[in-house]
């Protein structure tokens, strides 16, 4: 982790229970990429970095173990999940077909007055990104477009899967495959796209429009993964991430 961040925790401060405030920072750092995709988690320097004993540390990573963010073989040390293109394609499978769903739901039960709050909060997004591409000071970043279109869509089966389960890791592969500019600036225009539809009351295109959405992100990740670690992936599954809707 980078020793120049503030993340002493201040007891007095902290809200709810100590490891609660220490489970927060951990998952800060690995959303931030501050604790690496494989890293090792040293329990022993992070107890000593946020000012606390061993034990709120210890249940901060065995809670992320349970979130499927950390990782711990037998007789190993516990290390932050490895970013795969295999596990990343089986994610965005899941998530195209969810989300999708999710989608018309939301373009169904969402009312005027939410859809218009949306797209204002959406324009504010793309504003706070300005300005954070141009280096100035831009607060931090609380709102999250697909969370807010799966939680629209009333389904709570699809709402535990994507905003419960399995949240904190597909955040963190959202994290990278948005990592390039001109990504950042497609999804965007993709997530006003859907949301015109959303306005528009035209569920199919709106299921539409975000199944390709994800689908271009899983194809930058899939690509972006494979590329960094060289991984060794049949020619079948690299075709199918690439050309047919994963």
């Amino acid at each position: 982790m980078d020793e120049s961040a503030e993340t002493f925790i201040n007891r007095e401060d902290a809200q709810g229970p100590l490891a609660d405030a220490v489970f927060q920072q951990v998952l800060d750092a690995i959303y931030q990429g501050r604790l690496a995709p494989g890293s090792v988690i040293n329990e022993v320097a992070l107890a000593q970095e946020f000012g606390v004993s061993r034990g709120p540390v210890r249940e901060a990573v065995r809670r992320l173990q349970g979130i499927q963010l950390v990782t711990r073989e037998p007789y190993q040390k516990a290390r932050v999940v490895s970013l795969s293109a295999e596990s990343a394609l089986e994610l965005f499978q899941m998530r195209m077909a969810l989300e999708g769903v999710a989608c018309s739901l939301a373009t169904q039960r969402m009312s005027d007055e939410e859809v218009a709050q949306l797209l204002a909060e959406l324009e504010q997004d793309r504003q706070r990104q300005l300005r954070k591409d141009r280096g100035e000071s831009s607060g931090p970043r609380v709102f999250d477009f697909h969370e807010r279109i799966v939680r629209a869509s009333g389904n709570n089966r699809i709402i535990h899967a994507l905003c419960e389960d399995l949240y904190h890791l597909l955040r963190v592969y959202r994290r990278h495959s948005g990592t390039v500019l001109e990504r950042k600036e497609d999804a965007y225009a993709e997530h006003w796209q859907i949301l015109r539809a959303i306005k528009s009351r035209d569920a199919e295109l709106a299921e539409s429009l975000m199944r390709s959405h994800i689908e271009r992100a899983a194809r930058h990740l899939f690509t972006h993964l494979a590329d960094r670690d060289d991984t060794d992936v049949a020619p079948g599954r690299r075709g199918r991430a690439a050309g047919t809707g994963t």
